[in-house]
């Protein structure tokens, strides 16, 4: 898989873009009203349990505003935080604090709840089965989402359609199963190769060929333990296809390797968290 990296000119470009969203054309014009040089303290708390993820975000939004501001990190990414627990502290110029509020809340709140509703599943998965994310991300913040996962203690999945080979639903249905399989095996260079099947009749068309994964896709719990069974000599086992919070455990429980679950990144809600002056 492509490594990501989340440098800290990654976090600053990334940073930037949001906030000229939030200023253009004319600034912030309410905050404009606060008198100029008015110092102030301010402290960044969680209305909520959760796992903090995305502080350095949060920093370089006050940074850009102004780099005289003071962010002090009181608690670190990927850190177990309960209800109103102090994240950070900021001190600075309040105008300047107030305009890069709202940007800085909405990178902090975004990345944890992507890492707190991963750690969910992972602790209920347990420690023989992984907790993937998919690249159902909202465009141009899969690198943040892909990280808030591995915050969670999940997994990352391929990263985009270069890094592996994933034969699916529509890829079979535009052709056959064996021949596409054959294929990717004839042209694997490296890479890895996974195949989605629907049911036990399109894994025994390919069982025994030379592939990596065979991922099992909306399987009711019994067909998945005797998909397993039967793959799992030969191949990685992946699961997935609305496997929700209530569902994970048994799911888990057939012995497959891995679950990946779309929910976490593209419909995962946002932890609440306030600047409070």
């Amino acid at each position: 898989m492509s490594e990501i990296r989340l440098s800290k000119n990654f976090i600053k470009n990334t940073v930037k873009l949001a906030l000229n969203e939030d200023l253009y054309p004319s600034g912030d014009i309410t905050s404009n009203l606060i008198k100029a040089k008015k110092k102030i303290k301010a402290k960044l708390i969680s209305n909520q349990k959760a796992i903090i993820g995305g502080l350095l975000f949060t920093k370089y939004a006050f940074k850009l505003i102004d780099d005289k501001i003071k962010f002090v990190i009181k608690k670190k990414d990927g850190s177990i935080v309960k209800k109103n627990s102090l994240i950070a502290t900021i001190e600075g110029d309040a105008k300047n604090i107030l305009i890069a509020e709202r940007v800085a809340l909405n990178f902090l709140s975004h990345i944890s709840g992507i890492a707190t509703k991963t750690y969910q599943f992972v602790k209920l998965a347990g420690k023989k089965c992984q907790i993937c994310c998919t690249r159902k991300t909202i465009p141009n913040l899969r690198v943040i989402q892909k990280y808030a996962v591995k915050l969670g203690g999940g997994t990352n999945h391929r990263f985009n359609l270069s890094d592996e080979f994933l034969i699916k639903d529509n890829h079979i249905a535009s052709s056959n199963i064996k021949d596409l399989v054959s294929l990717a095996i004839k042209n694997k260079k490296g890479k890895k190769i996974t195949v989605e099947v629907d049911n036990l009749k399109q894994l025994k068309q390919i069982i025994g060929l030379k592939f990596d994964t065979v991922l099992f896709d909306n399987m009711n719990i019994q067909n998945l333990k005797v998909g397993v069974k039967l793959a799992k000599k030969y191949y990685e086992t992946e699961a997935s296809g609305n496997i929700t919070i209530k569902t994970i455990k048994s799911v888990a429980s057939t012995g497959v390797n891995r679950v990946s679950i779309g929910s976490i990144t593209h419909s995962t809600s946002a932890i609440d968290l306030k600047l409070e002056i």
